[in-house]
């Protein structure tokens, strides 16, 4: 029996430079969103404004444009600006903390996380 109201699936962008990482977050989440994947900041940035999702779970550390900085440019951009981000690094000190949500994270999550943690974050947010 189908409802007739259609519940629209949300759209998670995963940015990590390691593949892997995405495999673990896609198997964890994927019951939940629709989600896609960006391996650098600069592919995460045309890929959000090509196709906006409903949030965005960000890897700090990254050759190139690393989290921080992809942050700030989102943030900074009309068509991505409010788009929830979730920082996930494995960096935990205060400082670094600090940094990502002074680029304009939503929330920050340290690697290795629990996944009933992350989701509450992601729940908190979207």
């Amino acid at each position: 029996m189908s409802s007739s109201i259609e519940h629209k699936v949300q759209q998670l962008l995963v940015v990590d430079d390691e593949y892997f990482n995405y495999e673990i977050l896609k198997a964890a989440l994927s019951a939940k969103f629709d989600v896609n994947y960006a391996d650098s900041g600069t592919s995460c940035l045309a890929s959000a404004i090509a196709n906006p999702p409903d949030i965005i779970l960000l890897d700090v550390c990254m050759p190139g444009l690393d989290g921080y900085d992809t942050c700030r440019m989102l943030k900074h951009t009309p068509e991505t600006k409010n788009i929830p981000i979730v920082m996930v690094s494995g960096l935990e000190s205060p400082l670094e903390k600090q940094a990502g949500f002074d680029a304009g994270c939503d929330a920050y999550v340290v690697k290795p996380f629990s996944v009933p943690l992350l989701l509450e974050q992601i729940n908190k947010i979207v």
